[in-house]
């Protein structure tokens, strides 16, 4: 057992600092419950923490805030996509403001996923997921799904705003433009004509 945890702690410590990561992250170390007994005796020892059911991470100490770091959200969302083997996708809401499309934030994070909706607390911040159709959860992990997810977030009225195509055709890179172009047909049709004034009609080339 021993052997196993130690494992596990050199897979961590290769890691980027606040990685967040679960059992099925090392079932090739050992089999499951092996794995969840080593990460049990690891937590009651202080060297991993133990943030919701089936998510870690190595506790790290803030120099700035005197206390022990809050988990990286970002990397509990992904681990949660791991453990879950489902997709996850940020807001639009998220994305609009990523993209220099709106100024606001949402003070609660919502997730698209092709998963069960529910909300989960992590490290005090409540955070919600939504179950999404196939047609919004193809765009997962996309050039062009960060966009999308804006625009469908701004709705049909709202991105008619003058700013928005001039805006977006500004600051995406062309391999972003390139992928919207080349997936149009899976575009909202109220979104394709902005869409095309963003990738100028589509005649995109790298």
């Amino acid at each position: 057992m021993a052997a196993i945890a130690d494992k596990i702690m050199k897979r961590t410590l290769e890691q980027k600092a606040g990685w967040v990561f679960t059992p099925k992250d090392f079932l090739d170390i050992g089999n499951r419950a092996a794995v969840d007994q080593a990460l049990s005796r690891l937590a009651k020892a202080g060297r991993v923490r133990r943030i919701i059911r089936g998510l870690y991470d190595v506790p790290r100490y803030s120099n700035f805030l005197k206390r022990t770091a809050t988990v990286d959200l970002y990397s509990a969302i992904d681990a949660i996509a791991r453990r879950d083997s489902a997709r996850i996708m940020r807001s639009g809401s998220v994305y609009a403001n990523l993209l220099g499309l709106t100024n606001s934030v949402p003070a609660q994070p919502v997730y698209y996923t092709d998963g069960h909706s529910r909300t989960v607390e992590i490290s005090r911040r409540k955070v919600q997921f939504r179950h999404a159709s196939p047609r919004i959860m193809r765009w997962t992990g996309t050039h062009g799904g960060p966009v999308i997810q804006a625009l469908r977030w701004l709705g049909p009225y709202a991105s008619k705003d003058p700013s928005v195509v001039p805006t977006l055709r500004r600051t995406l890179p062309d391999y972003v433009k390139l992928d919207l172009s080349q997936n149009i047909r899976y575009v909202p049709t109220w979104m394709r004509p902005i869409v095309n004034k963003v990738t100028g009609d589509g005649a995109v080339k790298l």
